[in-house]
């Protein structure tokens, strides 16, 4: 990093650059837009331009992805009409645990009230939500992609950042570009390298909090069959401690099933067949295995195994630079079965709008380490929800669970049978895990009442091998 003060560019008074064109960075510079005349959108991949298409930067667009009512709400009011633009791709809207076979870690959820889920490829919600990004920018905002950014550029007082190093475009031997901003977002997700970075600005790297579970992935595609009547859209077979495997199917655009297969540790899913269908055949209930059977596969199993919960405390630090801001999960991840990551993203897009409201631009640089701890503080219930669930497996890495976690933990047992059956319960559980109501909500005397009237139930009983309304309409 060159931080002398000749080597300064000028001219990037009026220009933010966002580092990562995921969900969190393409949500991010929608924001920014609305506040500098220009915003640079900054790509190591190569993005497609015809159409939804896998890149290496996104590995877990292979495997199911959610987005919760919540995130889709706040993307609606920064892209209005997103909505109908993805479900014309092909997403579909469902409601949770309605639309579902859903085998919870007590039972099987029965028909009560829940919250909306979007279900999609992530190449095509990604895609989709570029060109919209793009479309609502109204000129201001640009995309380089096939560009790595290298480092960051100093200010002249040598702990500001005034804007980013770019590896030269034209081979190895090409100069490298520097690019001028009054601010740099970093949204590059798990590879973010703002740590290395910040100690080439005489800053400290963060603490970092780590959970890992052990979980892997399997997913494909499947065709979907044809056959009777189908009383669902998708499929869930949760696991738990002592059976640790799970399964998901969702609908797909293109007349599609995803299937990814679920296990921790030891019980990770295979990436080969006949394996694949084997392992589905003994999740805690065959339903899965029987969708299966007489759906086509149309591409091989494919693997992912980094699912860490890990959050670098940036918002803890002493010194910040000014004119710097890491989001999304650059920040912070999260073990992706909860399907938190997309809505904690347009949660911390929310949260940067907000506190960029009323501020100048050339106040907006000194205020980055203020934005960064609001922005930072969107994650914590998601966080809250993966690392106590995660801490009830045995091989879970990590700081072990506080006297605090454990009560939680218990009494959330309790919440799972009862959001099973009952419709204010169950109301009151999935809008705190769609992150459209806070976790209080289910300490309200009602609900607690209604949950603790109830155990006498176990909290993860043998099951039935099927619901109620796993068979055709016809033959119920």
């Amino acid at each position: 990093m060159d931080d002398t003060p000749d080597n300064h560019p000028e001219g990037g008074d009026d220009h933010a650059v966002v580092l990562g064109a995921g969900l969190a960075g393409l949500l991010s510079a929608r924001v920014l837009a609305r506040r500098f005349a220009r915003v640079t959108i900054v790509e190591r991949d190569e993005l497609p331009e015809d159409g939804p298409e896998f890149r290496p930067g996104v590995p877990q667009s292979r495997h199911v992805h959610v987005l919760w009512s919540r995130g889709l709400e706040l993307i609606e009011r920064l892209l209005p009409g997103i909505t109908d633009e993805l479900t014309a791709g092909g997403s579909t809207l469902l409601e949770t645990p309605r639309d579902f076979l859903w085998l919870s870690t007590a039972d099987w959820f029965r028909q009560v009230p829940g919250a909306r889920q979007l279900v999609g490829s992530r190449d095509l919600i990604d895609w989709t939500v570029r060109r919209a990004v793009l479309r609502e920018g109204e000129g201001r905002i640009r995309v380089v992609a096939g560009r790595l950014a290298t480092g960051l550029l100093a200010g002249a007082d040598g702990r500001t950042v005034a804007g980013v190093v770019l590896r030269g475009g034209d081979g190895p031997a090409a100069p490298a570009e520097r690019l001028a901003a009054r601010l740099v977002v970093d949204a590059t997700g798990r590879a973010s390298k703002t740590p290395a970075w910040l100690a080439a600005l005489g800053h400290p790297a963060p603490a970092v909090t780590r959970y890992d579970a052990h979980l892997g992935y399997s997913s494909r595609t499947y065709a979907i069959p044809k056959g009777p009547e189908r009383r669902w859209q998708g499929m869930y077979v949760q696991g738990r401690p002592d059976s640790p495997r799970g399964g998901v199917l969702v609908p797909l655009d293109g007349d599609r099933w995803m299937v990814t297969l679920i296990g921790n540790g030891e019980h990770a899913p295979p990436t080969k067949d006949p394996e694949f269908l084997d392992f589905a055949r003994r999740l805690r209930s065959p339903a899965l295995h029987d969708a299966l059977r007489a759906a086509e596969p149309l591409s091989e199993p494919t693997g992912f195994r980094g699912t860490a919960n890990e959050w670098r405390h940036y918002e803890r630090l002493d010194r910040w630079p000014d004119g710097l801001l890491v989001v999304g999960d650059a920040l912070c991840r999260f073990n992706p079965v909860y399907g938190h990551g997309m809505t904690v993203a347009a949660l911390g897009a929310e949260a940067l709008d907000e506190a960029l409201s009323g501020l100048t631009l050339r106040e907006i640089p000194a205020a980055a380490r203020r934005v960064q701890r609001r922005t930072a503080a969107v994650a914590s219930v998601a966080w809250q929800i993966a690392t106590s669930e995660d801490l009830r497996y045995p091989g879970t890495e990590g700081p072990p669970p506080d006297r605090a976690t454990r009560v939680l933990q218990r009494y959330m047992s309790r919440v799972v049978v009862g959001a099973n059956a009952d419709p204010a319960v169950s109301a009151s559980f999935f809008g705190v895990l769609s992150l459209s109501a806070p976790p209080n909500t289910l300490l309200s005397p009602w609900t607690m009442l209604r949950v603790l009237s109830k155990w006498r139930l176990p909290s993860a009983p043998s099951t039935s091998r099927y619901p109620p309304h796993h068979l055709p309409r016809e033959t119920a």
